[in-house]
């Protein structure tokens, strides 16, 4: 990876494998990282993720699976994904100690990561879900023991990601989704923040999807990368 390329993971949430794959090809060349999520690997399996990465100019892959299982089954499906190299492969916090470990000792050189409290989540979901609805506090909490269970990285929202960062070590990675450029609609995101803030407060990759994608025209490919440029721009000052 390219220690110069904008601390971006584009999610590639797409129906059409060649489309993921020219998105990858264009976006490579400003930003670091390939998020493909479950619902294109359920799709296309390792072998459509191996193709986007073909594409992606070295950009290092996020394989956002959110797994969420016994011990066994969850490292069983981690090795099955060996064969791509994930720098992040994400499972579900709320999964214990046991299934977290085992995903690491299974993906050893890959940054197990994860995934504290969803971000199309509110306190009000939680508490209907039976959990305290003091999202803050049950982010730390699920951060604070996946990393003693082997995490390398969390998923958190921005409006956590300062207390995380002062409060876990400077190795462990933050990696926040629900970013939206300044003037972007929030969609089906419901804890939010500009690139920029995310980044200020700590993060080292925020996720970035529709903002970028919704540009994409495929007699214009051009419109995308200048979009994302615009982006980047808004950067630069951190």
């Amino acid at each position: 990876m390219n220690s110069g390329l904008a601390p971006i993971a584009i999610a590639l949430d797409t129906h059409d494998l060649d489309v993921a794959k020219q998105w990858a090809s264009i976006s490579s060349q400003q930003i670091s990282t390939m998020k493909l999520g479950l619902e294109f690997f359920t799709r296309f399996g390792t072998a459509g993720v191996a193709e986007v990465m073909k594409q992606a100019n070295g950009a290092q892959l996020f394989l956002d699976l959110k797994l969420h299982d016994i011990p066994n089954t969850v490292a069983g499906a981690a090795q099955s994904v060996a064969s791509l190299n994930p720098a992040y492969l994400t499972v579900h916090a709320s999964g214990g100690a046991a299934m977290i470990t085992a995903a690491a000792q299974a993906l050893p050189e890959t940054r197990i990561t994860a995934v504290t409290v969803l971000t199309s989540l509110s306190a009000q979901d939680l508490n209907l879900m039976g959990f305290p609805p003091d999202i803050a506090l049950l982010t730390k909490n699920l951060a604070i023991s996946a990393v003693a269970a082997g995490a390398r990285a969390i998923v958190c929202s921005p409006h956590e990601v300062k207390a995380l960062r002062a409060l876990l070590p400077r190795e462990i990675h933050l990696l926040t989704p629900g970013v939206r450029p300044p003037g972007s609609a929030s969609n089906d995101q419901e804890r939010v923040a500009t690139p920029a803030e995310a980044l200020a407060h700590g993060a080292d990759l925020v996720v970035i999807g529709r903002p970028i994608t919704f540009l994409w025209d495929p007699l214009n490919p051009r419109l995308m990368s200048d979009g994302l440029a615009h982006i980047i721009d808004g950067l630069k000052n951190l």
